[in-house]
């Protein structure tokens, strides 16, 4: 569904990200993981058109997006949810998820879509009509992700969804992002949350300064020394 063939990419003349080549298959979880500043976020970004790329490409469904803007790039189905949240703080629950069906595709199927999202997070469905920024984090996390799915996305990137978050709450979202997965929807996850990563996604590609030095199987990685040593805390 997805591939990185030797992307880098730079903000200005600092270099983010050098020569990073991943996959992601129809309906698969994939991770990236990382300590803050590898380059994970920024992998995100390059996939969406918000960074340029110096070098490499990026195909979709056997097209390639390396050059394409934003828009064009939701607009064939990746839905990519920031770090933050970012949610529109002075409009209410609905406004925020109608708001994500902006795409044609999408907004012909709105209403439809945002049953599902309710189905998938009955508190969004309580709270249709408060602001958003009123809301928890944890709440706020939900809305984000559910506004991502009103695109009604092929791939969903998520980066650092438990940024922030109580214990608690990351155990509710992690567990809805195993439901949306479940639903056939693929998933590129950014996470520093190493072992809770890991028991969602089936694949990981780990980066350190901007590269990719390690990719495997969840179940490899996690009894892998280096990444027990250096993420796992073992």
């Amino acid at each position: 569904m997805l591939s990185l063939s030797g992307v880098s990419a730079s903000y200005g003349a600092v270099p983010a990200v050098s020569d990073i080549s991943i996959e992601v298959g129809e309906g698969e979880a994939v991770g990236l993981l990382g300590a803050n500043g590898a380059g994970k976020s920024t992998t995100l970004r390059a996939i969406s058109g918000l960074v340029r790329l110096t070098a490499g490409r990026v195909n979709f469904l056997g097209k390639d997006i390396s050059t394409l803007p934003p828009y064009k790039v939701t607009e064939l189905g990746i839905a990519h949810v920031p770090e933050g949240r970012q949610v529109f703080p002075d409009m209410t629950v609905q406004e925020n998820l109608e708001i994500g069906a902006y795409v044609p595709r999408a907004k012909a199927d709105r209403s439809r879509t945002i049953d599902l999202v309710f189905g998938i997070f009955p508190v969004l469905a309580e709270r249709r009509r408060q602001l958003a920024g009123t809301m928890s984090g944890g709440e706020q996390q939900m809305l984000a992700v559910g506004r991502g799915l009103m695109l009604k996305p092929r791939l969903l990137m998520l980066d650092e969804p438990s940024l922030g978050l109580a214990p608690v709450m990351t155990d509710v979202t992690f567990e809805k992002i195993k439901e949306i997965h479940v639903m056939g929807t693929a998933i590129l996850l950014v996470e520093q949350n190493v072992s809770r990563a890991l028991t969602l996604v089936q694949r990981a590609y780990v980066l350190e300064s901007g590269r990719v030095i390690m990719a495997g199987a969840s179940a490899e990685l996690a009894n892998n020394k280096q990444v027990q040593t250096a993420y796992l805390g073992m």
